[in-house]
């Protein structure tokens, strides 16, 4: 995991605490978890290209109809 052990992970742990304070850390997990829900939605709704040209395909076919 990026060369981290527990002890670098506990140092910026304890620097995280001491920038934001105890209080402001259930708040910024929550911000942290929606970030990450919100990115894997967005991967999981992406077009595929075959849908794309397909798309692509019928809305020249009804601007010409």
């Amino acid at each position: 995991m990026f060369g981290l052990g527990m002890p670098e992970l506990l140092v910026i742990l304890v620097i995280i605490v001491i920038i934001f304070g105890v209080g402001k850390l259930p708040q910024i997990g929550e911000g942290l978890g929606k970030a990450i829900s919100g990115f894997k939605k967005g991967l999981s709704e992406t077009p595929k290209v075959e849908d794309m040209k397909q798309r692509n395909e019928n809305e020249k076919d009804s601007r010409s109809g």
